[in-house]
């Protein structure tokens, strides 16, 4: 009976050994996943984009590293605002992976990045709108033509005065507010407005946007030009004013007629142009250029500019995959 009992009590022992030995073995197996899981967070993007170019583009560019950033806080892609000819210069000299612009790439900018051995795609992310601003308390001027604006903006060898455009405005100095030479809004502007003639020596240039707000807020006498976005974010400081159009009708910039043309000749494309091997080398790069193009629209509209249509992001990320 002993011996019974004893032996009883050995498989019982037995038994509760294996089960222990089990649950180690299975605690180990989960042990492995965890492991297995840290892995898989090594393999997470990392590193860094390099992007710089227009102060225009910039308000995007910030909205897509912002949301890009919660699900890959490993990757870095700072934006900066050295003006549309500037990210190209920083382009074309292979520091940074993407540069954006309010203007297509000109041809001398074009010939020294394939001098370089730069090979690069274009991308359009959105529309934009040249907004012409007045300060608040400017209750004289309803509308303005493309003539008014060269009068205005074109250095003619003398001080400007609103009554310089027309007699019954203020006998004022202007107070001139423009981006810088470096800036594609100027570039722009400079081939619809000023069509190659130098700017008046009067204007205050910056490539800061906000420094061209800033200004026109703070003197009734005065006027400026930059994106819509920076419009629509000071609105309620600023008067923007109506443009006439090709069609002989006064404009002002909003979604609507920005999208469909009305306002022309101050609405236009914007862009960013990546370089093609850093798409084929640097994943944070092809992944952050696919989450810009997936989200460029919604995004742009948030900020303050207008969406392309959707088939042209989708065809646009068609490209992008082809890059891969």
């Amino acid at each position: 009976m002993k011996s019974f009992k004893f032996l009883a009590m050995t498989i019982m022992i037995s038994s509760l050994l294996a089960f222990a030995a089990a649950c180690g073995n299975g605690e180990s197996k989960e042990g492995n996943g965890s492991e297995a899981g840290t892995s898989e967070e090594a393999a997470q993007l990392e590193g860094e984009v390099g992007i710089d170019g227009s102060s225009t583009v910039a308000p995007i560019g910030e909205a897509v590293s912002e949301e890009f950033a919660m699900d890959n806080k490993d990757v870095k892609a700072p934006i900066g605002v050295s003006g549309t000819g500037g990210g190209f210069e920083k382009f074309v000299a292979g520091e940074t992976d993407i540069s954006q612009a309010s203007r297509p790439i000109k041809d001398e900018e074009a010939q020294a990045a394939k001098e370089a051995g730069i090979e690069y795609t274009e991308l359009q992310v959105a529309f934009d709108g040249l907004s012409v601003v007045v300060n608040k308390e400017n209750d004289f001027i309803k509308e303005l033509t493309v003539e008014d604006l060269k009068k205005i903006w074109v250095e003619d060898g003398k001080e400007k005065k609103w009554s310089d455009i027309n007699p019954k405005w203020p006998d004022e100095t202007i107070k001139l507010f423009s981006p810088g030479t470096d800036s594609g809004t100027y570039d722009y502007f400079n081939e619809v407005i000023l069509e190659d003639e130098a700017v008046a020596k009067q204007a205050t240039l910056s490539e800061d946007d906000n420094v061209l707000v800033k200004g026109v807020q703070s003197d009734k006498t005065a006027m400026g030009f930059f994106g819509y976005a920076y419009y629509l974010e000071n609105k309620d400081t600023l008067k923007v004013v109506p443009i006439v159009n090709e069609e002989g009708k006064a404009v002002e910039p909003t979604n609507e007629t920005v999208e469909s043309g009305d306002y022309n000749p101050l609405s236009r494309p914007l862009y960013i142009y990546v370089n093609n091997a850093a798409m084929k080398e640097k994943p944070q790069v092809a992944e952050y250029v696919k989450f810009y193009m997936e989200n460029a629209g919604a995004l742009a509209e948030e900020v303050g500019y207008v969406s392309l249509p959707e088939d042209k992001y989708k065809e646009q990320l068609e490209t992008i995959e082809g890059l891969k």
